[in-house]
């Protein structure tokens, strides 16, 4: 099992650097391209987007594209609505107060307990950087090693579930995370939830050598940061959607090469995160969105064999109440190397 090690190194350095120069450049404003947009004839169609989360940098080709004025060029007006601990994406895409969500795999297909039908219309990550993350040197090799151990993780999270039916974790102190690394830094053999893209960054600022073991080496890997909307949109709306989708990809595909530049526009939507912080991300999920099977089939690939995967895990935890086929909820037809 693949365990990474975090110290302060060549990632943070580059993160740093990456903002000394976008301070120092004078650099062309990605917003005026979307000026430039603004004055093109013709209507534009107004969508919302809930994000996951808080804006950051794996939303990055959301706001590339808004402010490279890509969406505008397909005819769409977007808004980017902040997600948050209270906000459910599902839901407010549900209840139609927005057309497209993001939101990981499992939540997606958990939905439809609700009688909530959507479709996967690009998968933003390949694969999922959510990880436990360890003080370095505790030897911690596998789930089993978790035993005897204080691990700091979130109430009804999933994919914790599912390690609890593949390994017997009776030995686990199940202590609840909010989100504070105080009383991880303090206990050395405690290990907490993260995210490879965020907290080790984190830790390095405090000079807290750490290690993480990735939740996909258990065999549990959905997608993350999956962009959807509710079926009978998708249905009824497939020319607005073949626009949002071609944006979305082409956002992504800009933003990494303008990574840098984007972030800070971020950071204007999200004071509370320092843009070094979002170098890092950037750096950390790069092979999450353009590697892995998008390398070779493009950004938002998605099969059905990984969705298969995904719903039967689902349901041997009990997580689904009942059986359907993936290809109900799922769809590649709108991204571009489909077309």
């Amino acid at each position: 099992m693949e365990i990474l090690k975090w110290k302060r190194n060549g990632l943070l350095a580059s993160a740093m650097a990456a903002s000394l120069l976008l301070a120092a450049c004078s650099g062309e404003s990605a917003t005026e391209t979307e000026s430039e947009a603004a004055d093109s004839p013709g209507g534009t169609e107004e969508v919302k987007l809930v994000l996951n989360w808080f804006p950051k940098s794996q939303h990055g080709g959301v706001y590339s594209a808004i402010e490279e004025g890509i969406f505008e060029e397909n005819g769409l007006s977007v808004e980017a609505e902040p997600g948050g601990p209270q906000v459910s994406p599902v839901q407010i895409v549900a209840a139609g107060d927005a057309q497209f969500g993001l939101a990981h795999a499992d939540q997606i297909l958990i939905a439809r307990n609700q009688g909530i039908e959507l479709v996967a219309l690009a998968a933003t990550m390949q694969g999922s950087p959510q990880a436990f993350m360890f003080h370095e040197g505790e030897e911690i090799q596998d789930f089993d090693d978790l035993n005897g151990r204080e691990v700091f993780v979130q109430p009804g999270i999933t994919y914790w579930d599912f390690l609890k039916n593949q390994y017997d974790l009776s030995g686990v102190t199940e202590l609840g995370y909010n989100g504070q690394h105080v009383n991880f830094i303090d206990n050395k053999t405690s290990v907490t939830q993260s995210f490879v893209t965020s907290e080790p960054y984190f830790m390095e600022l405090e000079d807290v050598p750490v290690e993480t073991m990735l939740v996909s080496e258990s065999g549990y890997d959905p997608y993350n940061v999956v962009l959807f909307a509710t079926k009978d949109y998708v249905e009824s709306n497939g020319e607005t959607v073949q626009k949002f989708v071609s944006s979305y990809v082409d956002g992504w595909a800009s933003y990494e090469e303008n990574g840098p530049a984007i972030n800070e526009v971020i950071v204007g939507e999200n004071p509370n995160i320092a843009l070094e912080a979002l170098n890092f991300e950037t750096e950390t999920q790069h092979d999450y969105i353009y590697g892995m099977d998008a390398a070779e089939n493009g950004i938002g690939y998605m099969t059905e064999e990984r969705w298969t995967t995904l719903k039967d895990q689902l349901l041997e935890i009990g997580l689904l109440e009942e059986d359907f086929a993936v290809t109900d909820m799922f769809t590649t037809e709108f991204l571009p190397d489909a077309n």
